[in-house]
C-alpha cells in the first residue's frame, strides 16, 4: 500500500495536544462502512477497533442509517432534554421486551447523560445515596472513565495523574487473576472488612469489569464473580457492573455478566447501546434503588432521540431472534484459533492470549512490542490499539457484524505484522 503524506496541519496547530488516537493512525478518515474507513486519498484499512466498541454493528450499517433518516427526514424530535417524546417510547419497550424481560431483568432505566463515565458517575452516587456510605471497592487495572468520580475507581497511574486533585472514597482490591492464585479469591478483601482495625470504610458498593479492557483484556471467570456476588450479599455492599465496553453483545450475550448466572445491583451501559457511534448511556438498578428526587441527577443531553431511534432499530433487528449472541461466539472462535497459531510461532515473545465473544488481547514479553505490531498493522491495513498498564496487550475489538472472510483477512494481517515486529 503507498502512503502519501496527510495534510494534518490544522489538527497539530489548532487541536490540542490531548489528542490520542489520531497520532496513532496519522491519515484522515472520509468514509466508512462496515468494517472498513477510508481516507480521503482513497486507501481502506479493516477496522478491528471499532470505536473503543462503541460500533459493535459496524460503521454505517444501513438498517439504522435508514431508520435514522427517515425520522430525521420526518422532522422527529431531535433534542428533547427529557422529556417523553415517541423515539424515546419505542426504545424502552423495545428494551424491556427484547432485553430485560427474557432476562428476567427487572431493571429501571436511567438516562444520566450521553457517555460512559456519566453512567458511572450516577452509579457512583446512587449508591452512595441508597447506604449512606462513601466508600467504593474496585479492582486493580480497571478503567471506568474520565471524570473525577469515575477515576477515583480507576487503576491507571497515568489517566489518574490528570486529575490533578486528590482521588479519595475508592480502594482498590485485586482482580481475578492479579495474585496468580497465591491468595484465595477474596480472602484479604472480607478480612479487611471484618476487622474494625483494618482501616477500610465500610464501602457503598464494588463496581467492576468482567473483562477488563483498558486493563489489558483480563477475564473474570465466572466463579470469581459468583463469589463476587455472594460477598457484597453477606457484607451489605451494593454490586455495580461497568458493562460499558463489554455490554451490548461484545462477549456473546447482550451483558457480558449473564455467562457467571449473577443479577448486579447497578449496571453501567454506553458505547453501542446506540448501535450507530451515536452518544447514550444507561444507568440500570433494580426498582428497590430507585430513591432519586426528580431531577437530583441531570444533564442537558440525556435525551438524545437520534440515538434513541437507532438504538431501538439495533435491537428490533438484531437481539429479537437470539442469534447474534451465537454468531459472535461462533465467530470468536476464529478469533482464537488464529491468536493460538500466532502464539505457536512465537512461543518466546507471547506470553498469552485471552479473551471471550469478540474482545481478544494477545500480550508480549516485551512490553513495548504491542505498539510496534499496532503501527505495523496500519502501515498494512489493519487497525487495531493496545491495552495494559503499559500498553504490552494488542486489542482487537472487531465489529460483531464483521464477516468471517474479514476476520480472516484482518487477522492474517496481524500475523504478518507480528512476524514483521517480533
Amino acid at each position: 500500500m503507498t502512503i502519501t503524506q496527510p495534510d494534518l496541519s490544522v489538527f497539530e496547530t489548532v487541536e490540542s495536544e490531548v489528542r490520542s488516537y489520531c497520532r496513532s493512525w496519522p491519515t484522515v478518515f472520509d468514509r466508512a462502512q462496515g468494517s472498513r474507513m477510508t481516507d480521503e486519498d482513497g486507501h481502506t484499512y479493516l477496522d478491528f477497533f471499532a470505536g473503543a466498541g462503541s460500533l459493535n454493528y459496524g460503521h454505517n450499517n444501513p438498517v439504522l442509517k435508514r431508520a435514522l433518516i427517515d425520522y430525521i427526514e420526518r422532522d422527529g424530535v431531535t433534542h428533547g432534554l427529557d422529556m417523553s417524546t415517541t423515539a424515546k417510547r419505542a426504545f424502552l419497550e423495545s428494551f424491556q421486551n427484547i432485553i430485560l424481560r427474557p432476562r428476567d431483568l427487572p431493571y429501571k432505566v436511567m438516562f444520566p447523560g450521553p457517555t460512559g463515565t456519566n453512567a458511572v458517575e450516577a452509579a457512583l452516587k446512587l449508591a452512595r445515596k441508597v447506604k449512606g456510605r462513601e466508600s467504593i471497592v474496585s479492582f486493580t487495572n480497571a478503567f471506568h472513565g474520565m471524570s473525577l468520580g469515575s477515576l477515583a475507581v480507576t487503576g491507571n497511574a497515568f489517566k489518574r495523574a490528570g486529575a490533578g486533585i486528590p482521588l479519595v472514597h475508592g480502594t482498590p482490591m485485586p482482580f481475578d487473576h492479579y495474585l496468580d492464585g497465591a491468595t484465595p479469591d477474596f480472602l484479604w478483601f472480607e478480612r479487611l472488612l471484618e476487622d474494625s482495625g483494618s482501616g477500610l470504610n465500610k464501602p457503598a458498593a464494588v463496581i467492576v469489569e468482567t473483562v477488563q479492557g483498558e486493563g489489558g483484556i483480563n477475564v473474570a471467570r465466572p466463579e470469581w464473580l459468583q463469589a463476587l456476588r455472594a460477598l457484597c450479599d453477606r457484607q451489605d455492599m451494593l454490586l455495580i457492573v461497568d458493562d460499558i465496553q463489554m455490554g451490548c453483545g461484545r462477549t456473546g450475550a447482550f451483558f457480558s455478566f449473564e455467562e457467571s448466572g449473577i443479577v448486579p445491583d447497578i449496571v453501567t451501559v454506553s458505547k453501542s447501546i446506540s448501535g450507530y457511534g451515536l452518544p447514550l448511556a444507561l444507568t440500570l438498578f433494580k426498582p428497590e434503588l430507585d430513591v432519586w428526587e426528580p431531577g437530583e441527577h441531570n444533564g442537558t443531553f440525556r435525551g438524545n432521540n437520534p440515538a434513541f431511534v437507532t438504538a431501538a432499530a439495533t435491537l428490533d433487528t438484531y437481539w429479537a431472534d437470539g442469534q447474534m449472541e451465537k454468531q459472535t461466539l461462533a465467530r470468536g472462535e476464529i478469533v482464537e484459533s488464529h491468536l493460538k497459531a500466532i502464539a505457536e510461532e512465537h512461543p518466546d515473545a507471547v506470553v498469552e492470549y485471552r479473551g471471550r465473544g469478540l474482545v481478544w488481547g494477545m500480550e508480549f514479553r516485551d512490553k513495548s512490542l504491542a505498539n510496534k505490531i499496532a503501527k505495523r498493522a496500519f502501515d498494512l491495513g489493519l487497525l487495531i490499539e493496545t491495552s495494559g498498564p503499559e500498553s504490552e496487550v494488542v486489542k482487537l475489538l472487531p465489529a460483531l457484524t464483521t464477516t468471517p472472510e474479514e476476520l480472516d483477512e484482518g487477522l492474517r494481517i496481524l500475523a504478518r505484522a507480528v512476524r514483521d515486529r517480533v
